[in-house]
């Protein structure tokens, strides 16, 4: 499954993780940092996390992960 991240931060500081090609809720297209192939969201918010710290997966596709 394919991953990206919102490169804007949510209100907390957040930067979320996406599943894109199942999200209903994707940032902007300019806004999408892609992180790669990965078999589950973990992994992906590990990945984003060496791009920025505050990383959280998605409520709505990567609820899992989310945490805040």
């Amino acid at each position: 499954m394919r991953y990206i991240v919102n490169r804007n931060a949510q209100y907390n500081g957040d930067h979320e993780v996406h599943k894109e090609a199942t999200c209903n809720h994707l940032p902007d297209p300019e806004n999408r940092k892609y992180l790669g192939d990965f078999s589950n969201c973990h992994d992906a918010v590990k990945k984003a996390k060496e791009y920025d710290s505050e990383a959280d997966g998605c409520y709505y596709c990567s609820n899992e992960c989310h945490t805040s």
